[in-house]
């Protein structure tokens, strides 16, 4: 096995099938498998014929290793499992994050509302002073440079 903790993918466009499999820290020929097993895992190819993974299959792949080797699912109920609609995600950078509740939307849809307004009101008067100055005497608008 090659080792490295699984963990983020460097930010990068596109992986090698070495890379991500030092990323995900299983062999290639695992990865080869799981393309087979699971239809979300599809690295395209270069045209030298290399599978180009992308960082979303880096992602899939880390979410199947997790599923397989630490939660013990069966290639089947792991594919289940990827089918069902995703939660809220927990990384390391990142805590999971839940949807607002009521309670906390309503206040601050109120204080939205009141800022809008508030633009909306600035947006008006700054129109009507540039109408203004269009009209006053003298205060026409330069037409271009100076040459």
């Amino acid at each position: 096995m090659v080792s490295r903790d699984a963990g983020e993918p460097p930010v990068k466009l596109y992986y090698r099938i070495g890379e991500v499999a030092q990323i995900v820290g299983v062999e290639a020929h695992v990865l080869r498998y799981w393309e087979s097993e699971f239809r979300s895992i599809r690295p395209q190819k270069s045209r030298s014929g290399q599978r180009v993974y992308s960082r979303r299959d880096v992602e899939r792949l880390l979410r199947v290793k997790e599923l397989l080797y630490t939660q013990r699912f069966t290639i089947a109920g792991a594919r289940r499992k990827l089918k069902e609609p995703a939660g809220p995600v927990a990384t390391a950078s990142s805590p999971a994050v839940e949807a607002p509740t009521p309670e906390l939307v309503d206040p601050l849809l109120g204080t939205v509302r009141a800022l809008r307004e508030t633009l909306l009101g600035t947006r008006d008067e700054i129109r009507r002073l540039l109408v203004e100055l269009d009209q006053e005497p003298g205060g026409s608008k330069p037409t271009g440079a100076a040459r």
